[in-house]
């Protein structure tokens, strides 16, 4: 093993990924950190992938208003189950999405879709959706949104 226990813990708490996928990627990646984060973040992305085809019935719609309370949003991001629509993750995510359509004003999905998102520029919001719903293994879309400024 080229890898110590304390760098797969560190794995599967930063990208949620299942002991035993953690453990292959750092095994398959010989004990490069990096490296194994990639691989299980793109079988993540794969899993996403894989829900492509399946109908979202539920989900959540999240609000965001700025500080100052000149800009506010409401974003539905739908799932396939009422269990995911309650998870804190699948929450924290809308509500994550939310603040980004408050800030970013895309105009619509495709463009918060293809957005860089503003906590991490790494990523695009696309992005960090398919790496939530490969976790979870639930397909998960934004649906609608919309924002409102004074004076708009």
């Amino acid at each position: 093993m080229s890898f110590s226990m304390n760098e797969l813990k560190n794995l599967r708490e930063e990208t949620g990924a299942r002991v035993m996928d953690a453990k292959r990627a750092l095994e398959e990646a010989k004990g490069d950190y990096a490296k194994a984060k990639k691989l299980v973040e793109e079988k993540g992305l794969a899993r996403a992938e894989k829900t492509a085809d399946r109908e979202t019935k539920t989900g959540y719609v999240a609000s965001y208003v700025h500080g100052n309370g000149q800009v506010a949003s409401l974003v539905e991001l739908v799932c396939e189950t009422d269990f995911v629509a309650q998870n804190s993750e699948f929450r924290k995510l809308a509500n994550e999405i939310a603040m980004q359509v408050a800030s970013m004003n895309p105009k619509d999905v495709k463009e918060l879709m293809a957005q860089e998102y503003i906590r991490d520029g790494g990523q695009t919001v696309e992005r960090l959706i398919k790496a939530l719903s490969g976790k979870i293994g639930e397909k998960m879309v934004v649906s609608r949104f919309i924002r409102y400024k004074i004076g708009e």
